[in-house]
C-alpha cells in the first residue's frame, strides 16, 4: 500500500515526516513523503535553523506524481503540522487529486493547534483553516484533548461530553475521529486515554501514563492509526493496535532517559507490541 505523507521535516529527532515516515515503512507501507519544512530540530529545542518551503513545492510534486500516473495507486493520504493557511490549501489540493484518482483512497489530517499547558501554538489563520476547510475534507482527523475541545468549542470532561463532542465534529465532515492524550473525570490519575468515533461506534483505550512529554507521539499515532485502519478495515482493532504501538514505544523511550522518541530503537514495538491493550467500548 502506497501512502502520501505531506508533513514538516526535522534532520535531528523525530516529528513530522520524521516521526511518521519509518513506522510506516517498517509496517511494509510505501510512503511518499513531501516535506513542507525542513528544520534541524523541533521547536521544542527554540527557534531551529532550517526553511519553510513555499506551497507551490506541494503542487510541483504532486503533479510531478500525476505524471507518473502514482497517484491512482495511492490508498491514502497524511497530513500533520500546517505551517501556514497557504500550505494547509495546497495540502487540500493535493488530496483533492489523490481522491479524483482513487475515489476509495483516505485523507487522515492531524489538525495540529495546540496542547494543554500550551494552548495554541500555530500561526493565525492556521486554526481556521482546519474549522473551515480540512475538517469537511478529511475521512480522519486525530485531534489530541485540547484540539478536540477547540475545534468544537466544548470543555470534554467525561464520557458523555467526549461522545457528544466526537459526533459534532463528525457533522463536519470526517467519518472517523481519533482522539489522543484525552484525560477526562473517568481516567485514573495514572493513565491516558486514546478514543475513536465512528458511524456506529465509540471505543476507549487506556494505557500507562508516563511522566514525561513526548514530542512526536501524535505524529506517530496518526500515522499508526490510518495505517491499521488500511490493513484492517476497522476502527476498533486500529485503534487497539495504533495504541498498544505507542504505549510500547513511549514506554521505551520513557526507560530510556526520554528526549527523542527511540523510533529505531524500540522499532520492534510497532510491529510487535510487547504489551496489547483493547479497546473496549465507550
Amino acid at each position: 500500500m502506497n501512502i502520501l505523507s505531506i508533513q514538516s521535516h526535522v534532520v535531528y529527532g523525530h516529528v513530522g515526516a520524521s516521526a511518521a515516515t519509518f513506522p510506516l515503512q517498517r509496517l511494509g507501507f510505501e510512503v511518499w513523503p513531501i516535506h513542507t519544512v525542513q528544520f534541524a530540530h523541533h521547536t521544542g529545542y527554540g527557534a531551529p535553523r532550517g526553511e519553510v518551503f513555499a506551497s507551490s513545492l506541494i503542487d510541483a510534486c504532486v503533479a510531478g506524481l500525476e505524471d507518473r500516473g502514482a497517484l491512482a495507486r495511492c490508498d491514502a493520504a497524511l497530513s500533520g503540522y500546517v505551517g501556514t493557511a497557504e500550505t494547509g490549501a495546497a495540502i487540500l489540493r493535493a488530496v483533492a487529486a489523490v481522491k479524483a484518482a482513487n475515489p476509495r483512497a483516505l485523507y487522515c489530517c492531524d489538525p495540529v493547534i495546540g496542547d494543554v499547558g500550551r494552548g495554541v501554538f500555530v500561526r493565525d489563520g492556521v486554526p481556521d483553516f482546519f474549522r473551515s476547510q480540512a475538517l469537511a475534507a478529511a475521512d480522519v482527523i486525530t485531534p489530541n484533548h485540547f484540539e478536540l475541545e477547540y475545534l468544537c468549542g466544548a470543555g470534554i470532561r467525561d464520557h458523555a461530553e467526549l461522545r457528544a463532542a466526537a459526533q459534532a465534529l463528525r457533522g463536519k465532515g470526517p467519518r472517523r475521529v481519533l482522539i489522543t492524550s484525552l484525560t477526562t473525570q473517568e481516567t485514573p490519575r495514572d493513565c491516558v486515554d486514546m478514543a475513536v468515533c465512528d458511524d456506529h461506534h465509540q471505543y476507549l483505550l487506556r494505557t500507562p501514563r508516563l511522566d514525561a512529554c513526548f514530542h512526536g507521539a501524535g505524529d506517530v499515532a496518526a500515522a499508526l492509526f490510518t495505517a491499521h485502519l488500511l490493513q484492517a478495515g476497522d476502527a476498533r482493532t486500529a485503534l487497539s493496535r495504533a495504541g498498544s504501538a505507542l504505549a510500547g514505544l513511549l514506554r521505551r523511550t520513557y526507560e530510556a532517559g526520554g528526549g527523542e522518541l527511540r523510533l529505531i530503537e524500540a522499532q520492534d514495538e510497532i510491529v510487535s507490541p510487547s504489551r496489547m491493550y483493547d479497546a473496549e467500548p465507550l
